[in-house]
């Protein structure tokens, strides 16, 4: 297991945009995956974006066009670009990591071991 923080959370208005930053320390190079999740009270955790090792970039249809996922190697870190955010982004965002070597990310959550603490979102209309 990484241990995995997240920064970058907080308020923002319809239309605006917001840079979340998750910072990993340990073995995250055996980690091929890394991903982006988040939760609201009420619904279930949905996977926002996924970064393997390989390149591939993986949105969630509610969010494709307007979040960049992007992870740094050298830097250790995974970064998720929020633009033209919508109430509905409201959630706490959570960073996490895989270290199985499979070709692609998985989709469900239960298959990543490390997780972050969380950062709260929070978009007003």
């Amino acid at each position: 297991h990484v241990q995995l923080v997240e920064s970058g959370g907080g308020s923002v208005e319809a239309g605006g945009s917001l840079r979340l930053s998750c910072s990993g320390s340990g073995n995250i190079w055996t980690h091929p995956c890394m991903a982006w999740f988040r939760h609201s009270p009420g619904k279930e955790r949905q996977i926002v974006a996924t970064s393997h090792v390989g390149h591939d970039r993986l949105y969630a249809d509610s969010v494709k066009g307007r979040f960049t996922i992007s992870r740094d190697f050298d830097k250790n870190t995974l970064d998720l670009r929020m633009e033209r955010v919508r109430p509905e982004d409201t959630a706490t965002y959570y960073c996490a990591a895989n270290d199985d070597w499979q070709p692609s990310c998985p989709l469900s959550g239960t298959e990543f071991n490390s997780w972050g603490q969380g950062t709260q979102v929070t978009v007003s209309s």
